[in-house]
């Protein structure tokens, strides 16, 4: 499966509604308001287009089951760190400053139920590494 992604202007899109996601690091939490992509439409354009991100906003793509997913950054105006989260909430890999319009698919590794997209360069700011929790509706708590 081919994810397609990119960044973010005035922020959400109309109608969106945000969400919080939490990721537990060795550094201590970090929270992220974000938009749900959880329909092919949504997922499909992803944060395209989107001129900047701001540097606690994201968009969490969603999965009703675990799969194994590729995103890609084809109309992407602006870097983005792209995580992959393993179904039981632990980041399996994480692709750091994807680079805007880059087409080249940047595979999960594995299996995956949720990705998150934040600004490029985010994750190594605040330490998010593989292995991390990341906490939200969508993942088993504990």
């Amino acid at each position: 499966m081919l994810g397609v992604s990119a960044g973010a202007n005035a922020w959400a899109a109309p109608g969106s509604k945000l969400e919080t996601v939490e990721i537990v690091t060795l550094r201590g939490r970090q929270r992220f308001q974000v938009e749900i992509a959880a329909t092919r439409a949504q997922q499909e354009r992803g944060l395209m287009f989107r001129k900047s991100l701001a540097p606690d906003h994201g968009m969490l793509f969603t999965y009703a089951k675990p799969q194994r997913v590729a995103y890609w950054m084809k109309n992407t105006l602006i870097p983005l760190d792209i995580i992959y989260i393993a179904p039981n909430g632990r980041i399996l890999s994480i692709a750091r400053n994807a680079r805007p319009h880059d087409e080249t698919p940047l595979a999960s590794g594995g299996l995956v139920l949720g990705v998150l997209e934040l600004a490029g360069g985010r994750a190594a700011q605040l330490g998010i590494l593989p292995g991390d929790r990341v906490l939200h509706r969508i993942f088993p708590k504990g």
